[in-house]
């Protein structure tokens, strides 16, 4: 349910409605928007039943959202949300996500060494790319593959940050290690693996750190807002929905990256959505193309897997790109973005 307040109403009003509702045991959301303040209500709609929100000063419409996902859904925000990164040193630009410039995330699949992740940011950031992505903890399929470099790989993302100004996004696996995560990071990744493990949900929902929240395996858009649901419900606003191929019966690819995605999460939800073509795919050749697809397609951005010799990646070569490669879809992904009014 949400709350629809008139232009003029005050904020002795607001606090009022959200004074009553927290007695009746449920939760609020306020958004304060340009043209007006809505209050989302949190909680068993049916304990409002019998309360006449209508009628308190202020109010102007009671709407019931339909949709299970309430702070997630267009219907709660009209406009675009835009998550803010701030600029990693003086100088330097923050990072928007859902704004009119494309974001393009890029980096190895796992953290390596020094050198090599200095060399990488180097060359990405020349190219035009805005944020560096690397796993300290990864997830793998096997036990018995590369795990990460944990707290290690932590540490040089925020050498190489300090060095470059880009900041960094990086996976959290464990609710234990949210805290330390979010203490460094400028934004946490979710995993497909961990979509619904919704003790992290919540756990990353109460750090108030930005959130890059992928797609499950096999999971529907529905079950993806409904994962957004739990962080937002946790008092974190800033969530971006991430579509990065899903498992079909098809075996040409890694993954089926599905680009109807895009459009469609962007009417369902006013949360910005991003595509990751190098699991979307799982072949470095198709992640130049899959990624102008992608821009072409609405994403508010892009994050590839670069590697200046994939051969020799920790993990994940097959799907990443070199840095000739990295520049030329650079270049490509430019020329799309401007033939819908957008930039990189």
């Amino acid at each position: 349910m949400i709350i629809v307040l008139k232009k003029e109403a005050s904020e002795e009003q607001v606090n009022h409605i959200v004074q009553c509702i927290h007695a009746w045991g449920l939760r609020t959301n306020v958004s304060r928007g340009i043209e007006r303040t809505v209050v989302g209500v949190i909680g068993d709609e049916a304990l409002m039943a019998t309360k006449q929100l209508d009628a308190f000063p202020g109010v102007e419409s009671v709407v019931s959202v339909q949709k299970p996902y309430k702070l997630a859904s267009r219907e709660f925000q009209k406009s675009n949300t835009l998550i803010t990164l701030p600029a990693a040193r003086a100088g330097d630009q923050p990072v928007v996500f859902g704004g009119p410039k494309v974001v393009v995330v890029a980096g190895p699949c796992s953290v390596e060494t020094p050198e090599i992740m200095r060399e990488i940011a180097r060359y990405m950031k020349a190219a035009g790319a805005t944020m560096l992505r690397a796993g300290a903890f990864k997830p793998r399929t096997s036990p018995y593959a590369f795990q990460g470099l944990g707290v290690e790989g932590l540490r040089i993302l925020s050498e190489i940050r300090a060095e470059t100004g880009l900041p960094f996004v990086t996976e959290v696996m464990d609710t234990r290690d949210v805290e330390m995560v979010a203490e460094v990071a400028d934004m946490i990744q979710i995993g497909a693996r961990n979509t619904q493990n919704f003790s992290l949900l919540k756990a990353v929902g109460r750090v108030h750190k930005p959130v890059l929240l992928k797609r499950g395996i096999s999971g529907t858009l529905e079950e993806l807002l409904m994962s957004a649901e739990y962080i937002l419900s946790q008092g974190n606003q800033q969530v971006v929905l991430c579509e990065r191929g899903i498992r079909t019966y098809e075996k040409a690819t890694r993954n089926t990256l599905d680009l109807n995605a895009l459009p469609v999460l962007h009417k369902l939800s006013h949360l910005p959505v991003a595509a990751d073509p190098s699991h979307g795919t799982g072949y470095a050749d198709l992640v130049t193309t899959m990624a102008r697809a992608s821009v072409a397609a609405g994403a508010d951005a892009i994050m590839v897997e670069t590697h200046p010799e994939p051969a020799k990646a920790t993990s994940d070569g097959a799907q990443t790109i070199n840095a000739a490669e990295f520049a030329r879809m650079m270049s490509e992904l430019r020329a799309v973005a401007r033939a819908i009014g957008r930039d990189i």
